[in-house]
């Protein structure tokens, strides 16, 4: 009997000295006010953790040398809000981004120059989506029927063999892809004009 009594004191005390903590807290806010939650924990690099996490987080996106995941920054990030960070040294990049292309394989459609082959040509201007940033980056992360799921329809037409295959988990990071874009920018240079017009679902 004594060892319930002692229990039920105990649970009293805790939950009294809870509601004496808030109460503290409450009264030791300046009036009209408050209390304010707890700052977000700062990151092993000393940097504050985003409240909400992902990687555009506080409109982050999008940054050169970015290792998120092509696909989770599509999942933070709206649409019309991708942005290639190297749109400004497009020559600079060229060159790694053509070889980030070989190694992805997008050679084996679209031809080693971007000229075509049994996949349509980056070089001329006929864009089955259009040719901005965050459209093609999504297409290529996504694939043709993945952008379609996403409510996006062809714009203009190409003879193609098939849909697109999704390289949003073959290309590890968004860095890559973008280079990957910026090459093709330089191999069509007419494209550039396109790069911030948003897509626009057809009539």
């Amino acid at each position: 009997m004594r060892q319930i009594i002692v229990a039920l004191l105990v649970g009293i005390v805790g939950v009294g000295t809870g509601m004496w903590g808030t109460q503290a807290a409450e009264e030791a806010a300046p009036a009209g006010t408050t209390p304010t939650t707890p700052a977000p924990a700062a990151s092993a690099g000393g940097e504050a953790a985003p409240a909400g996490g992902g990687a555009a987080a506080g409109g982050a996106c999008c940054k050169a040398g970015d290792t998120t995941p092509p696909l989770d920054l599509i999942k933070a990030t709206p649409q019309a809000g991708l942005h290639n960070p190297y749109n400004g040294q497009i020559d600079a990049v060229a060159e790694e981004g053509h070889k980030k292309y070989m190694s992805f394989g997008c050679n084996g459609c679209h031809g080693g120059g971007g000229g075509g082959g049994m996949c349509p040509p980056l070089t001329n201007d006929t864009w089955v989506y259009g040719a901005d940033d965050d459209t093609l980056f999504r297409l290529m992360a996504l694939g043709s029927d993945g952008l379609k799921k996403e409510g996006y329809d062809r714009v203009k037409h190409e003879v193609v063999v098939g849909p697109m295959p999704p390289f949003g988990g073959i290309i590890k990071t968004s860095d890559d892809l973008w280079k990957v874009v910026a090459w093709i920018r330089s191999v069509n240079p007419s494209s550039v004009k396109l790069e911030s017009t948003p897509y626009a679902k057809p009539n």
